[in-house]
C-alpha cells in the first residue's frame, strides 16, 4: 500500500508516524516548506505559516502534548511558537518521519482513479512529477488562506490580512485599525500598541474574552478537569457557570467600550486573551463597532463616527481550501464538512482528512488520535459505521456546541467530548495519557 500525505504540520506528521506503527512503511510526506512544523515554522515573509513574532499557543501544555510524547518539563504553560516548533521537530526526528519528507514541493494536482487510487502531481524546483498512490492523506491545515473581508468604498493606506503581520515594528508611530474578536485580531491590537500612535479595534459583535490564567491555572484546565470529572453536569448549567465566572473576573463589556455578547459562550470561539481588557483600560486600544464603508484613509463605522488610519488589519479567519482538488470533486470552502469523526468520507475509502477541525482547546492531540484510528482502518484493526452516510448526518445534527452560523465555525469540536469518542472508538488497547492538570 503506498501512501500520500499533504503536509508536514503536526497533523501531517501525526498521521505519519501513526502509519509506521502499523507497518505501512511506503509512505511520502509533501511539504511546501523547508522543516516540519507547518503554520509553527515562524518566517518573516509571507507564505504558509501564520504566526507573528510573539505567537504563544492559547491551549495549555498540558492539553497540547502529543500522547506519545510529551513537551519537555521546562515548558512554559503556554509555549511560544519557536519551542513548539522544535518540538514537532523532535518529534519528527524520535521517530524517524525525516526521512518520508519531501520538502520544497507543492502538491499540484489529485485525482481520484475511476477504480479508487490516487494520481498525484507535484512540483519541486520547477519540475512536475506525477505518481500513483493507493491512499490519501490530506493534512494541509486550515490556517493558511486568509478570508478577506469586504466594504463599500477604499482604503489608501495599507490594507492587510492578519496573515501578513509578522512584528509590530512596522507600526510604529502609526494609526491603526485591527478588525475582528477573535484571537489573532486581539492579540495583534495589543502588540501593535506598545508602538503605535494609535490602535483602535473594530468588532461587528460582542465575543467572551477569557484570561489565559483562571483561580491561578490555565483557564483550559477547568473546563477539561469539569468535562472529564464531572460528566453528569449538564452543558447548560456549565455554560451559565463559565458566563457567571467572566463577569466576575471581567466585569460586563461595556465597561471597556465592547458590546456585550449577543450569544451564549461557546456558540463564538472564545477569545484567549488576559492583555486586551487591560490595554483598553489603560487607553492604549480603543474600542470601535463594526466599519460601514471605506474612504481613502478615513474609516466610517456604522454608529456614524468615523476615523483616520495609516493602516488597516483584517484578522477575519481563514477559508478551507485544498487547491489540489477540483471544485467539482470536493470543496469544504462553504456550509458543513460531511466527513465522518471530521476524518472519513462517506464515498472514498482511500481519503482521510486529519486535523480538518477546529476545537474548544487545542487540534494536534486528536489529530494524532484520528491519525490512530485511520491507520488502523487502513491494515484492517478497526472499522467506522457501515452507514457512513448516516453516521455523518447524525454527527452534523449533533454538534458538541450550538454554534453561531458562520464560516468560522464549520469544523468546530470540544476538545474533551472529541477526544472521548475517538479513544472510545480506539478501544481499550490503547494507552491513555492522563495530562497532569486533571490531578491538581
Amino acid at each position: 500500500m503506498r501512501i500520500a500525505v499533504i503536509g508536514a504540520g503536526p497533523s501531517g506528521i501525526a498521521a505519519a508516524k501513526a502509519l509506521l506503527d502499523e507497518g505501512l512503511n511506503d509512505v511520502v510526506v509533501f511539504d511546501r516548506g523547508r522543516e516540519v512544523g507547518g503554520n509553527w515554522v515562524f518566517s518573516e515573509a509571507s507564505g504558509h505559516s501564520s504566526v507573528f513574532e510573539t505567537t504563544h499557543i492559547i491551549s495549555s501544555k498540558a492539553y497540547s502534548e502529543y500522547d506519545d510524547f510529551p513537551m519537555p518539563v521546562e515548558y512554559p504553560d503556554y509555549p511560544s511558537h519557536r519551542q513548539l516548533a522544535a518540538y514537532f521537530q523532535a518529534y519528527a526526528r524520535s521517530f524517524g518521519l525525516y526521512r518520508l519528507v519531501r520538502f520544497d514541493t507543492t502538491v499540484v494536482s489529485c485525482t481520484r482513479g475511476p477504480r479508487g487510487g490516487w494520481e498525484v502531481v507535484s512540483e519541486q524546483g520547477g519540475q512536475r512529477t506525477c505518481e500513483r498512490f493507493d491512499q490519501l492523506v490530506v493534512a494541509n491545515g486550515h490556517h493558511w488562506k486568509p478570508r478577506l473581508p469586504s466594504y463599500p468604498g477604499s482604503f489608501s493606506g495599507a490594507f492587510l490580512h492578519s496573515h501578513d503581520y509578522k512584528r509590530s515594528a512596522p507600526f510604529a508611530g502609526q494609526r491603526v485599525l485591527v478588525i475582528g474578536g477573535g484571537n489573532s485580531a486581539c492579540d495583534v491590537a495589543v502588540e501593535t500598541s506598545r508602538v503605535s500612535a494609535r490602535t483602535e479595534l473594530s468588532w461587528r459583535r460582542g465575543y467572551w474574552v477569557v484570561p489565559k490564567f483562571v483561580f491561578g491555572v490555565p483557564g483550559d484546565h477547568i473546563h477539561n478537569v469539569l468535562v472529564n470529572g464531572a460528566p453528569w453536569v449538564p452543558r447548560a448549567l456549565r455554560t451559565w457557570a463559565n458566563e457567571l465566572m467572566l463577569r466576575l473576573v471581567n466585569g460586563s463589556n461595556a465597561r471597556y467600550g465592547l458590546p456585550e455578547p449577543d450569544h451564549a459562550f461557546g456558540a463564538t470561539h472564545p477569545t484567549i486573551n488576559s492583555e486586551l481588557l487591560y490595554f483598553l483600560r489603560h487607553g492604549r486600544i480603543t474600542a470601535r463597532p463594526d466599519v460601514a464603508r471605506l474612504d481613502g484613509q478615513r474609516v466610517h463605522f456604522v454608529d456614524g463616527t468615523h476615523g483616520d488610519f495609516d493602516c488597516v488589519i483584517a484578522c477575519t479567519g481563514y477559508v478551507i481550501a485544498h487547491p489540489f482538488f477540483e471544485r467539482s470533486f470536493l470543496d469544504f470552502s462553504e456550509g458543513p464538512v460531511p466527513l465522518y469523526l471530521k476524518m472519513i468520507h462517506p464515498r472514498y475509502a482511500d481519503l482521510h482528512f486529519i486535523g480538518l477541525f477546529q476545537p474548544l482547546g487545542c487540534i494536534w492531540p486528536a489529530a494524532a488520535l484520528q491519525a490512530k484510528l485511520m491507520a488502523r482502518r487502513l491494515v484492517g484493526r478497526w472499522s467506522p459505521p457501515d452507514d457512513l452516510e448516516a453516521a455523518v448526518h447524525a454527527e452534523l445534527a449533533h454538534p458538541d456546541v450550538e454554534q453561531l452560523a458562520t464560516p468560522r465555525h464549520t469544523i468546530t469540536v470540544d476538545y474533551p467530548y472529541f477526544r472521548r469518542r475517538l479513544l472510545d472508538a480506539l478501544g481499550d488497547d490503547f494507552v491513555r495519557r492522563v495530562p497532569v492538570a486533571a490531578e491538581t
